[in-house]
């Protein structure tokens, strides 16, 4: 009971030091200084973090969601029994859709402008799931199931070509070539642009999509002309995984991930995202170890009622653990307040900035607003992080205060 008593009195004795109005401005500004710097590391870090969560998801939503997360390409000129295989696939794992694709190079020329894309040719029906359809903003992929020969651009290709929707272009394959009285020349036929679509991604000025069973025509391919699969998952990071499993002989078939061709991209943001973790880490940890200065001096200003308490039986662990309780209790205020303030600013950081006036892209995307995803384990691990720094830089004046000698101080009183 005895024990407990003081246990009880040392941690209403620091929460008393905490809350107290009698130390010299010094200190309160020193302590004043750490709350504020802590308060601002963890509102920074949840703010860019959560900002940076919201870039990385929409690379992954605009550039990952059109580029497929796993290609089987048949070494064959063709796909042989590819839409059982598709049966297959559709079982596995994280696999949420299957689309055959026939891909070429390929020239695209309007009257006054001419550009190299690639050429896919695609079956629209399997692609009724994938996020084009969902960003088609004129026409529709079914357009290329209909009579005539048809095309889909992104809107950005279509500026660049000075075309729009209903205008005719025309389709040239290098590495196709046909006999003629005047010799061999590429394979080449006037299409019909019968959509457009914006991913707001690099595929808009590089891709182009017709039927699979037109592309098959113009590569003078038997059957569908259907030379790869396409595998979109669940997750995209689960690529490497899930292509560990796909059990396909390697001798005729080639697979590849996103990794390959999008990778660098990744690792790039990635890298970003941790180098701003540390840099506001440590403004967090600067500031923590502020706490330590404060608790120095308090230490000294209080050795007096150290030494009184000491010689009324309060243990050094008693002693230590008021200045840990309050060093912890300012860190905790820090910690609170900013977890706060950085979680709100950043559900409502684009209406601050429209309302201040700022646009963070510059003119010419005045409607961009900046992409943000709050994710609750992360805010733990900040929370968690700041009040692990604050109880560490309690650690060494508890200490100091814990070995005052009361007789010593006490006699020079």
């Amino acid at each position: 009971m005895f024990q407990y008593l003081f246990q009880s009195v040392s941690f209403f004795i620091g929460l008393r030091y905490s809350r107290s109005r009698s130390s010299t401005g010094f200190i309160s500004f020193i302590t004043f200084f750490s709350i504020a710097g802590i308060f601002l590391g963890v509102a920074s870090l949840i703010i860019v973090v959560s900002v940076m969560n919201g870039f990385e998801n929409e690379l992954k939503t605009r550039i990952l969601g059109i580029v497929p997360h796993i290609v089987i390409d048949a070494k064959q000129a063709e796909f042989p029994h590819w839409q059982a295989e598709r049966q297959r696939l559709l079982k596995l794992n994280h696999v949420k859709q299957v689309s055959p694709l026939l891909s070429n190079e390929a020239l695209i020329q309007s009257s006054t402008s001419l550009q190299g894309v690639m050429l896919q040719g695609i079956i629209p029906k399997y692609e009724q799931q994938n996020i084009l359809n969902n960003h088609m903003v004129a026409g529709s992929l079914d357009s290329l199931e209909q009579t005539g020969y048809n095309v889909i651009l992104g809107t950005s290709l279509a500026r660049e070509l000075d075309v729009t929707y209903g205008d005719k272009v025309r389709l040239v394959l290098p590495n196709q070539t046909l006999f003629t009285p005047m010799g061999r020349i590429p394979m080449q036929r006037t299409f019909t642009v019968s959509g457009l679509f914006n991913m707001g991604s690099q595929v808009d000025d590089s891709v182009i999509y017709i039927s699979a069973s037109k592309g098959a025509k113009l590569l003078r391919k038997k059957g569908g002309g259907i030379t790869q699969l396409r595998l979109y998952l669940d997750d995209a990071f689960n690529a490497k995984k899930v292509a560990a499993k796909l059990n396909l002989n390697t001798q005729h078939y080639q697979v590849t991930t996103w990794n390959n061709s999008q990778g660098a991209l990744f690792s790039a943001v990635k890298m970003e995202k941790n180098m701003m973790w540390l840099m506001l880490s440590l403004i967090i940890a600067v500031a923590a170890f502020n706490i330590v200065s404060a608790l120095v001096m308090v230490v000294i200003e209080k050795q007096g009622e150290i030494a009184i308490l000491q010689t009324l039986g309060l243990s050094q662990a008693g002693v230590v653990k008021i200045f840990i309780t309050q060093g912890m209790i300012n860190g905790l205020w820090g910690v609170m307040l900013g977890a706060i303030a950085g979680v709100l600013l950043s559900l409502n950081l684009n209406t601050l900035l429209s309302f201040l006036g700022v646009n963070v892209f510059g003119a010419g995307y005045a409607t961009q607003t900046l992409p943000v995803q709050i994710k609750s384990h992360q805010i733990m691990i900040i929370v968690l992080s700041a009040l692990t720094m604050s109880f560490i830089s309690t650690l060494y004046p508890a200490f100091r205060a814990s070995k005052t000698q009361p007789a010593e101080v006490l006699r020079n009183e």
